[in-house]
């Protein structure tokens, strides 16, 4: 008796398990007397016939399927075991972790620009989030045509629509189209919801969609980052003296002879020369005192001054304006 049992019964599992694969089905086999049924963690096991699901099994473990697994199968509950009897139901392993993937865009996408006919050619890369949430979906309208299915085939799947969402949440959302980077969380939103809503119909649900970085061409770049540095000095003047600085630093302002070295070295005393009257006219400004305003006080006559006299002390001759007496020498003042 144990060896006919040792030849029927067989092992239910998810074999050569991929961390990349969503769904893995056992199937086209008769399961015996005897057969057990292996969970993994991260597994769940979906018994189903006829593409009708029978039961759905989540928690890890081993498990005999006669005993433990047909008394809860919706319409399979009765089955009977018999001596050449097997019980034909597939069962789909589904991995329940959430998935994480990488996205890019492949070629540019020219987005209605104001001013630019031909629109503005973006590209941009992230990462989208999914996972499986309705078995009765997935079975629906791919488990029951496919053996198995990947990652891989869902990006394929998402990114065949991808280009168009990033127009349409782009050209809604993108504000300011020299810097979408500020507005990319509601870009991002709103690709997730399109997105899911594409998905769902398979069984799939989208958790979470990211733009990472969003790039434009090398001109629009290179304008985009001259604006921001212009912006950052806010003054032309002193951007010019930053550059020139910076170019001399870096050597790309060298010659090929000691005139050239000798006009670099002018210039950088000269700028140099700036700068630093700059930043003392700027400190004495800061440290000179506020002016006091002072009344001078009306003037007083002198104690010592005394009138002159209209006739000599002396010798009594009339006086002029003279500071001695013209008679008698007598000083008057």
């Amino acid at each position: 008796m144990s060896f006919f049992k040792n030849q029927f019964a067989n092992v239910v599992e998810w074999q050569e398990f991929r961390d990349d694969m969503i769904f893995y089905k056992w199937s086209n086999r008769e399961i015996k007397k005897g057969s057990k049924l292996i969970i993994r963690p991260g597994q769940d096991a979906i018994f189903f016939n006829n593409g009708k699901i029978e039961g759905v099994f989540r928690d890890d473990g081993e498990y005999d399927i006669e005993s433990q697994i047909i008394p809860f199968l919706s319409t399979l509950k009765g089955f009977k075991f018999g001596f050449n009897s097997g019980m034909r139901v597939e069962v789909l392993f589904v991995n329940t972790k959430e998935f994480v993937v990488k996205w890019g865009t492949q070629n540019a996408i020219n987005i209605p620009t104001l001013g630019l006919p031909g629109g503005m050619p973006i590209r941009a890369n992230g990462t989208f989030n999914f996972k499986v949430h309705d078995y009765i979906a997935l079975i629906d309208q791919i488990a029951g045509v496919k053996d198995q299915y990947v990652v891989e085939d869902v990006k394929i799947r998402i990114t065949s629509i991808l280009d168009q969402l990033l127009m349409k949440w782009i050209t809604r959302e993108g504000k300011d189209m020299f810097n979408l980077q500020a507005n990319s969380f509601d870009i991002s939103k709103g690709i997730q919801e399109d997105l899911d809503m594409q998905m769902i119909k398979s069984g799939i649900t989208i958790t979470g969609f990211n733009v990472m970085s969003f790039s434009y061409p090398k001109e629009i770049q290179d304008m985009i980052t001259k604006n921001a540095s212009h912006g950052m000095v806010s003054d032309v003047g002193r951007y010019q003296q930053i550059s020139l600085t910076d170019g001399m630093a870096s050597g790309k302002m060298s010659g090929g002879g000691t005139a050239s070295d000798m006009a670099g070295m002018m210039m950088g005393m000269n700028v140099a020369g700036q700068m630093m009257n700059q930043m003392n006219q700027n400190q004495h400004t800061q440290n000179q005192p506020a002016p006091v305003q002072n009344t001078p006080p009306p003037s007083q006559p002198n104690a010592g001054d005394q009138p002159r006299p209209n006739f000599c002390p002396n010798c009594g001759t009339k006086t002029g304006a003279a500071n001695f007496c013209s008679n008698c020498g007598q000083k008057l003042i």
